[in-house]
């Protein structure tokens, strides 16, 4: 199967942004063919302060963002891992940050909310407090596309080591991982922790970043980009430029199963991970 990343520069606009990352899809399903299509962390709106974030969220299912990845996947017949959408919740003053997948016919196969909040002081002084604006989700979330079995993170997930043990003992082969990760954070660890979660639970990682600066509260705020897939032996096999635009890689089952088999490590494993 083969699995193409959509990197954007998602900005205030909801409907420029949905009109580029459906340019982008639509390049890619005519270019690469892929199974599944995969988009970044707040593909749809990116930018914002927490009010206006709040304003802007929409009910799931609903929305034009829901609607446009729907609708592309039953026009196309291919599964879409819609990145994040801001899911209104109703009598909350917060959102969740929430990754909808849809199959071939457009059907809602799979809703994971993001699990751990953002809340940090990065090295050179810049605040954020997702939690400000985001209710965290609590349960664990795959779903099957063509026999394999996929397994969804956001993220600032890729720090918390457990949630990926949790989904290779789930029987996970790839696992997806939306982002927008920090140009601070992101230079130093995007493919440090990508590579990490791959070799430890033994997966495809695919790991989509947004990229590009937005100015946020009179705050410049870069995203990191360089979406990449990497093999369950610890390989980076597919990487994005800096920049928008897709890159498609080709997951082999057959390597999944090399790997598991030359490191047997779930028959290993003596400490369990609550």
């Amino acid at each position: 199967m083969k699995i193409s990343m959509i990197q954007n520069h998602a900005r205030p606009d909801r409907a420029a942004n949905l009109a580029r990352v459906e340019a982008m899809m639509e390049e890619a399903v005519k270019t690469d063919s892929p199974d599944l299509i995969v988009l970044t962390e707040y593909f749809e709106l990116y930018g914002t302060g927490v009010a206006e974030k709040l304003a802007a969220a929409q009910p799931a299912p609903g929305g034009e963002a829901y609607a446009m990845a729907q609708n592309f996947a039953r026009k196309h017949g291919v599964y879409v891992h819609a990145g994040t959408i801001m899911e209104r919740v109703e009598g909350e003053n917060r959102i969740y940050n929430t990754s909808f997948v849809f199959d071939r016919d457009g059907t809602e196969v799979a809703a994971y909310r993001k699990i751990h909040m953002f809340d940090i002081e990065t090295p050179d002084g810049m605040v954020f407090r997702e939690s400000d604006s985001v209710k965290p989700g609590d349960e664990i979330v795959t779903y099957d596309i063509d026999g394999m079995k996929v397994g969804c993170a956001i993220c600032y997930d890729i720090r918390f080591f457990e949630l990926f043990l949790q989904l290779e003992g789930a029987g996970c082969d790839i696992i997806v991982l939306p982002a927008a990760f920090t140009l601070q954070t992101g230079k130093d660890h995007w493919e440090l922790l990508a590579r990490s979660r791959a070799v430890e639970t033994q997966t495809y990682f695919v790991a989509c970043g947004q990229t590009g600066t937005n100015i946020v509260d009179g705050v410049p705020k870069a995203c990191y980009g360089h979406s990449l897939v990497v093999d369950p032996w610890g390989h980076v096999i597919a990487r994005a430029s800096d920049g928008e635009g897709f890159v498609t890689a080709r997951i082999d089952p057959a390597q999944i199963k090399r790997v598991r088999n030359l490191i047997p490590m779930t028959q290993h494993r003596r400490l369990a991970c609550n």
